[in-house]
């Protein structure tokens, strides 16, 4: 279970207002949350285009029974246009003696209904006009990217494996494969012969992906070789404001060629920082963002820094890194600075430019299940992590009774561990502790019980 909550205070008159957030899964949930704490009468927008991921709730959230006065599906039978959508929730929140004032995006998918329907309504947002009626697009963020004069991949768009794809490819090979639309590494492939991209690029264009419409188009994009790195935005009325940088552990594991196995914390002292955090703000600006949270991936190449995407909301991961960044800023966290856009103009503007000097060291962990079975019968290895000296959190994205699967991407990933501490040397010890478990398949009980790429089995 997570340690944080919002310390922002409960007002009696925010009681009158509706914060509408759309697609609030993952750490979507937890900006729901920040709402409802603070005693705003909160509606969730279901998009068509959420899916499955709308059960993806982390259980501290889901725990809340009365997180939202309402929710909405769209479109439906009763609502099918922008303008029928913005009626619902101004009815809804009347009916709940409020006024709908706010929309935020939750998730990735509800990017587009935010910005399109917060531009017709005329409530703070990102305008759609010229061109930019979707900022989730990959290709379409690159080209703005490099008209701005920035380090961008080189890249083509295609819908059919035909000649021109092919020939890209082949000049770019080792080069990644995918879809236009996605996240946490949905889809995303390092191709490594002609036959891979192949392959992969027609997997996508017949299969559906867990984001983005199915069948859309594929990105054939230049493999970008360095670190990749995180700075995590909010922009109020066009000033931008970093919250915090990591830099990914991304390695490959049980066949996935970018699977996430942790985030290190980057001091805004470090050089490397700084030189992020100017390209991120250049990258925001090509995108003309002037209102939200953003969570931008960087490559830092030997040519510089350089553009994986813009995703324009909070960052993800169920939001399991917001003790960590609330204990070691003294209290920021982007879920809290994302509504102090839309509801608190005078703390948005008391926020730093970039993160305080840390008070504390800390790493999240991405756990890595190297084994698999129909279903889990006890998990060991959690139990052992909550006993490190250095244990804050965890979020268990598989319990008991679940079946279990090789992580492999993201979504497989079976939990994620918070470690803060004011040792540095206690947090390396446990990190190897963590790995150890992994390694060894002592995480969890599966039956039946397959241990393929374990170190070690029984």
């Amino acid at each position: 279970m997570h340690a944080y909550k919002t310390t922002s205070p409960r007002l009696a008159e925010n009681e009158k207002v509706c914060v509408c957030v759309v697609d609030p899964y993952s750490t979507g949930a937890h900006v729901s949350a920040e709402a409802y704490y603070r005693g705003f009468k909160v509606l969730a927008v279901w998009t068509d285009e959420c899916g499955e991921l709308e059960s993806h709730i982390p259980h501290e959230v889901a725990a809340i029974d009365d997180l939202y006065f309402a929710q909405i599906r769209y479109p439906s039978a009763e609502i099918s246009t922008l303008a029928a959508l913005g009626k619902a929730i101004s009815d809804a929140a009347t009916a709940a003696d409020a006024k709908f004032e706010h929309i935020i995006a939750g998730g990735e998918s509800g990017v587009k209904v935010t910005e399109n329907l917060s531009e017709l309504l005329g409530l703070r947002g990102n305008s759609t006009s010229g061109g930019f009626e979707n900022r989730r697009d990959k290709k379409f963020q690159q080209e703005k990217v490099k008209e701005a004069g920035l380090r961008s991949v080189r890249q083509l768009q295609g819908t059919a494996w035909n000649s021109e794809v092919a020939a890209f490819c082949e000049q770019e090979v080792p080069l990644i494969i995918k879809p236009v639309e996605s996240c946490g590494s949905d889809g995303v492939k390092l191709c490594k012969t002609m036959g891979e991209a192949e392959a992969h690029f027609n997997l996508l264009m017949t299969g559906q992906r867990k984001l983005g419409a199915q069948g859309a188009a594929v990105l054939c994009q230049e493999f970008l070789q360095g670190k990749e790195y995180v700075v995590d935005c909010v922009t109020r009325d066009g000033v931008h404001k970093t919250t915090f940088v990591w830099v990914y552990d991304k390695r490959e594991a049980n066949g996935g060629g970018f699977v996430y196995f942790g985030m290190i914390p980057v001091p805004s002292d470090d050089p490397v920082a700084k030189v992020l955090i100017d390209y991120t703000v250049g990258c925001i600006d090509a995108l003309a963002i002037a209102n939200g949270a953003t969570h931008n991936e960087i490559m830092m190449t030997k040519d510089g820094p350089c553009l994986v995407e813009v995703n324009c909301r909070v960052h993800g991961h169920s939001g399991s890194w917001l003790p960590l960044t609330d204990r070691c800023t003294g209290g920021i966290t982007q879920v809290r600075s994302n509504l102090d856009i839309f509801v608190d103009g005078a703390a948005f503007d008391a926020l730093p430019a970039v993160p305080r000097p840390f008070v504390a060291s800390g790493t999240i962990v991405m756990l890595v299940s190297y084994q698999e079975g129909e279903e889990v019968q006890a998990t060991p290895g959690f139990e052992t992590i909550k006993t490190l000296p250095s244990f804050t959190t965890i979020t268990e994205s598989v319990v008991v009774g679940m079946p279990l699967k090789l992580t492999v991407d993201l979504f497989d990933c079976p939990g994620v561990v918070v470690l803060v501490h004011d040792d540095a040397t206690v947090i390396d010890a446990d990190l190897a502790t963590i790995r150890k478990l992994e390694e060894e398949c002592k995480l969890f009980e599966v039956a039946p019980r397959k241990s393929k790429a374990c170190k070690v089995t029984e």
